[in-house]
């Protein structure tokens, strides 16, 4: 079963139960994947589906610090309520070491290529590279928060 048939098993099985804080959070998840295959006139595989709920998962976290700093805190509740029901569709996440491993792996990957050490100045090749590799399984904050790191030293 592809991820995006799961979200729509779990859309009828929060119906059922009559969840509607859950039912709602499922339904903006299924609404922006819709939107991402109608503008793209594609069927979106699990990896862009994990993509849109990376996406989504973000958004609620600038929306909570938002509604936090503007003391609004029934709205930063309803958030962090969509933030869990959104997180159970994401992959098992890499832990900060693994992260570091991996993030180590690409620069001697990239210095290898550019033949020197890598430098600020190619803080954009290192992003993307790691992006793809790790995009889905960690997020990209720690990534760069990573890159970064590495870059100074």
């Amino acid at each position: 079963m592809s991820l995006k048939d799961q979200i729509t098993e779990d859309m009828k099985a929060a119906m059922r139960a009559k969840d509607s804080a859950r039912l709602g959070a499922i339904r903006l998840l299924l609404a922006a994947i819709k939107q991402k295959e109608v503008d793209e006139r594609i069927t979106l595989d699990d990896a862009a589906v994990v993509a849109v709920v990376d996406k989504m998962i973000k958004q609620r976290k600038d929306s909570i610090a938002a509604f936090e700093q503007a003391d609004r805190q029934d709205l930063a509740d309803k958030e962090k309520a969509e933030l869990e029901v959104l997180q159970a569709y994401l992959p098992a996440r890499l832990s900060a070491e693994e992260v570091q491993a991996a993030v180590q792996a690409v620069v001697a990957e990239v210095s290898a290529e550019l033949g020197r050490k890598p430098g600020p100045a190619d803080m954009g090749k290192l992003m993307g590279t790691a992006k793809a590799r790790l995009a889905g399984k960690a997020d990209m904050g720690q990534v760069s928060a990573a890159v970064k790191a590495a870059l100074a030293g």
